[in-house]
């Protein structure tokens, strides 16, 4: 297995980026952005001051136009195929270059953050587009750089240009957008889609590469801690299969509800931020997740609201199933501290059966869990990929398959691995 080193063209682009601007705004505070995306009419603000914006006509993941740049150092080690499809380098140099071309002489703004709370893990992350409330997201999602700390040169730069749209078969991709990962280089593009999500996942499907290279057992899942007893519980689950909602607990403190990363030390969160489906969330049931529906500092997707009193309608799917809230972490009250939380304890597996083949819970051996780790069996829920109306039986292995780059196997020896280590029970639970 060929071990990623730390990409080294991700300057290049960014200065080139940045060079060609007419105007770059830097590390903006979230006040800051708030002024910026409300005087270019890109949403409106709401009561108790959340953001609330549209993403058009692409309301979720565009799995189809996902590519990996098939560069000979990573080739061997990607898990090519429908979540990872293959690019050439000559395509993406075209696709770049008509990016550059589009970004050229427009205002831009410019995130410097990290991922992964764990420092030594950790890679910084810049991201540049053309939308204020989306580096809005990035600096929500991901780990704002500390001010004293120059990023010179990022690990990865996300070139994020939303309204660029390509010309399908003529520009060698499948439709006007695309999601492009070139991990050698370390450069993300993205066009054609607004939805803030890509970024998001674009920057895990690259954790899910790196990470296990070093060893590191990259989840998709969400984790809290029992402040009581310092047991960790880990909840494995495809997007909208209520990861966030178990694991924001008011008894149990959040570690995070979506990326995480098991060493031999602990386990940490991948992210800075939550970024939950909100449709028919109900105060009563979960107040916590309610509750930063209407925080300063929120960026509600897709959601509808009343235009007078500017309340949202969290109950109101006629843009989608699929409406978001992008909060901070520190937006919730219970919310784990350290950088690093203890071995989990209990890891359990949410299948989100709704055709109920599976019982509603079962306890696991490691054999088992490998098995159900491996084959995934699933739903994808109504709105999460475009085109998804009702959920659909899927086999998803990993309960993440489309975010992850290398193949399923690597991702099930390091979780047998740390099963054997720490002993932690497997539950199943529908």
């Amino acid at each position: 297995m060929v071990i990623a080193e730390r990409p080294t063209q991700t300057t290049n682009i960014a200065k080139q980026v940045i060079d060609a601007a007419s105007a770059v705004h830097r590390n903006l505070s979230t006040p800051v952005l708030y002024e910026h995306a409300v005087r270019r009419g890109e949403g409106k603000l709401l009561q108790g001051g959340t953001f609330v914006v549209r993403s058009g006509e692409r309301t979720g993941r565009s799995p189809k136009d996902k590519f990996l740049i098939k560069s000979p150092t990573i080739s061997e080690n990607v898990w090519w195929g429908a979540h990872n499809q293959p690019m050439s380098e000559d395509t993406f140099e075209h696709v770049r270059a008509k990016a550059l071309a589009y970004l050229a002489d427009r205002e831009l703004y410019v995130q410097d953050c990290v991922v992964a709370q764990d420092p030594n893990y950790q890679r910084t992350v810049r991201v540049i587009t053309e939308e204020a409330y989306h580096s809005l997201f990035a600096r929500t999602m991901f780990i704002p750089a500390p001010e004293k700390e120059s990023v010179e040169s990022p690990d990865l730069t996300i070139v994020h240009a939303p309204f660029l749209h390509l010309g399908g078969a003529d520009d060698g991709v499948n439709s006007d957008a695309v999601v492009a990962l070139h991990l050698t280089e370390g450069i993300i593009l993205i066009a054609g889609s607004a939805y803030a999500g890509e970024m998001k996942k674009a920057v895990f499907t690259a954790m899910n590469y790196y990470l296990p290279l070093e060893g590191v057992l990259s989840l998709h899942s969400a984790a809290n801690v029992d402040p009581r007893t310092g047991r960790t519980a880990v909840f494995f689950g495809l997007s909208g299969t209520g990861k966030t909602t178990l694991s924001t607990d008011p008894e149990r403190l959040l570690i995070g509800d979506d990326e995480h990363a098991w060493t031999d030390e602990g386990i940490f969160n991948i992210e800075g931020g939550c970024y939950a489906k909100v449709i028919r969330l109900s105060k009563d049931a979960e107040p916590d997740i309610f509750a930063t529906t209407h925080d300063f500092g929120t960026i509600l997707e897709n959601v509808i609201f009343d235009e007078a009193t500017r309340e949202p309608d969290l109950d109101n799917d006629s843009i989608t199933e699929n409406t978001r809230g992008s909060y901070p972490l520190d937006l919730l009250r219970n919310v784990y501290e350290e950088q690093v939380a203890p071995h989990p304890s209990h890891v359990i597996l949410l299948t989100a059966d709704a055709f109920g083949v599976l019982p509603p819970i079962a306890r696991l051996t490691n054999e088992q869990a490998l098995y159900h780790f491996l084959s995934g069996y699933t739903s994808k829920l109504a709105g999460t990929e475009n085109g998804v109306t009702e959920p659909q039986t899927t086999f998803s292995p990993c309960y993440g398959a489309p975010f992850m780059a290398l193949n399923p196997t690597v991702y099930a020896e390091l979780l047998e691995e740390r099963l054997k280590a720490t002993g932690a029970k497997v539950w199943l639970v529908n």
